[in-house]
């Protein structure tokens, strides 16, 4: 059984092109998706397309060396579940034609080479072959080109690895073939520099061959076995049995994953958000009954719902898991909301009665769990659920990112270890809470930080002004501290805990960035988070009940 490989060049920023092009407006001009583009990752090139390499920029160049190069790069984030939700579509129209698709990595799949297929039975009762695998991988090529692929390599070999590195030797939109019994022999002839695209193992036993004059795999083919396993490991070893044909790499296919979407036409078409809400509530049933079957739940779910003048479609989000009168829910508050996405508005402002009639209500999951991880406990959730519905209904209402939780996040004050996130969504982004953070003020963390800090000031015994030396030692003993207008004595303080983070700000109107951070507690009881900052300002930050 011979292997075709399907290579998709720079698949990273192919995806992240693809999802900026998704989420404009469909008033917004055309986006090029053939512009120079890189994906960055640490401040370093990882993925270029070909039209940043046609001006000067190279993996692993740092940003600013890529922008120099080329000042109209489009500079895109690595995100590896991007490329794999956007790889999803070519794996489904690859199974569309050839089933059996294995997924190696996002940008890089196989199949079983469908050399038969294109074949018929002549006169003689032998098999005459009209196309074969070059004429297989245009019909794939040509259903990728539908499904907005346009530059898609192929390659064909008796095992895996032979077939992975004809696909990146064939040119755009072709198939490269290598005769069977010919793999040896084809991977002989490449150079060393191709172990590169295998990860940092392979750029690592690339660069140590050119140093040592070994140019060609032929090169290398020719150490013996004990030299080879004894200086250059096991990935060393793999690639020399690989080079001299005796380790043959198998396929292994993935099962199509299953369809868990449900929907649901009317006909005729309805005008009424109510007559719509009840007629959903079996699809919602069986949408959920779907997913139990095969023990699992969905946290987040998309709408759509298709009238005769336009097409509503919105992504909810579930902080446990969707039941089907969750959905319903959802379905009349997204009528309810004047289908925004649309255009559309209510005739009478109540939601009550829709301006175009309904034809049509999907729900498709969108990021399914094991329901193991969603089960309830011992005593039920009702009034959980309750809370949830609640939240969800103001959601709808008063908009997606207007209504918003406190996350952890990491920081050194009290406002820097806090991100409000809207309610349902999962924080992206956030600074890493297990990092030292030199600076940070100990626990227990405060009960209450003021969105505005509080304006403040501290002085010694003396009545002059408490600061904060370079070297972050006090100019004075805290004694008495004053909030708003009320001068209050200090009991007992804490600190200074000093940072200077953002000084490259001093200068440009937005202050130096040396501060030193203080625990005080009052003759009164109440504890304050404040902060001097420079030159000599006092403000609080918090408060501890």
């Amino acid at each position: 059984m011979r292997t075709m490989v399907l290579w998709c060049p720079d698949w990273s920023v192919t995806a992240a092109l693809l999802e900026r092009v998704d989420a404009m407006p469909d008033d917004a001009p055309p986006a090029d998706v053939a512009a120079p583009a890189v994906v960055l990752a640490n401040n370093k090139v990882v993925v270029c397309n070909a039209a940043a390499r046609a001006e000067g920029v190279r993996r692993g160049h740092r940003r600013r060396d890529a922008q120099a190069r080329c000042p109209e790069v489009v500079l895109l984030d690595a995100n590896p579940d991007r490329d794999a939700r956007w790889f999803e579509p070519v794996l489904a129209a690859v199974e569309a034609v050839r089933p059996g698709v294995a997924p190696l990595r996002p940008g890089l799949l196989a199949v079983p080479a469908p050399g038969r297929y294109f074949a018929r039975r002549g006169s003689g009762g032998q098999d005459e072959r009209i196309g074969g695998e070059e004429a297989a991988a245009a019909v794939l090529a040509e259903h990728l080109v539908e499904a907005g692929v346009w530059d898609s390599r192929f390659g064909a070999a008796d095992d895996l690895y032979t077939a992975e590195r004809a696909a990146r030797e064939a040119p755009p939109q072709s198939c490269l073939s290598v005769p069977s019994g010919s793999s040896a022999e084809f991977l002989r002839g490449l150079p060393v520099t191709v172990l590169a695209d295998d990860g940092p193992e392979g750029a690592e036993l690339a660069d140590l061959l050119r140093r040592l004059g070994l140019v060609l795999l032929a090169d290398f083919a020719r150490l013996g076995a004990g030299e080879v396993a004894n200086r250059f490991g096991s990935y060393g070893t793999d690639v020399w049995r690989r080079v001299q044909g005796r380790e043959v790499t198998r396929l292994a296919s993935r099962t199509p994953p299953p369809e868990l979407a449900c929907e649901i036409a009317f006909e005729p078409p309805l005008d009424s958000a109510e007559a719509v809400t009840f007629s959903v509530r079996t699809t919602a049933e069986r949408f959920v009954a779907g997913l139990a079957d095969r023990q699992l739940v969905a946290t987040s779910v998309r709408i759509e719902a298709e009238f005769e003048e336009g097409v509503s479609a919105r992504t909810w989000l579930h902080p446990r898991c969707f039941t089907s009168r969750d959905l319903v829910d959802r379905v009349h508050w997204q009528l309810q909301a004047g289908m925004a996405s649309s255009g559309l508005r209510s005739r009478k402002g109540t939601g009550e009665t829709i301006t175009s009639a309904v034809t049509l209500v999907r729900f498709l999951p969108d990021v399914v769990e094991p329901a193991g991880d969603h089960a309830d406990g011992l005593w039920g959730g009702g009034a959980e659920e309750q809370v949830v519905r609640g939240v969800a209904r103001v959601q709808a209402m008063v908009g997606y990112d207007a209504v918003r939780v406190p996350v952890l996040q990491g920081g050194r004050g009290a406002a820097d270890r806090q991100a409000l996130v809207p309610w349902g969504e999962r924080p992206v982004g956030l600074r890493p809470v297990e990092r030292p953070w030199p600076g940070r003020i100990p626990g227990p963390a405060p009960s209450r930080v003021f969105a505005t800090p509080l304006e403040a000031e501290v002085v010694d015994e003396a009545s002059v002004p408490v600061a904060v030396t370079a070297r972050g030692l006090v100019t004075g003993e805290p004694w008495r501290i004053r909030l708003g207008r009320h001068w209050c004595p200090v009991a007992s303080w804490a600190g200074p805990w000093p940072v200077d983070e953002g000084w490259w700000l001093a200068g440009s109107g937005a202050g130096s960035g040396r501060a030193a951070r203080f625990q005080v507690v009052g003759v009164d009881g109440r504890a304050w988070l404040l902060c001097w900052r420079a030159p000599g300002s006092w403000e609080v930050e918090a408060a501890y009940d």
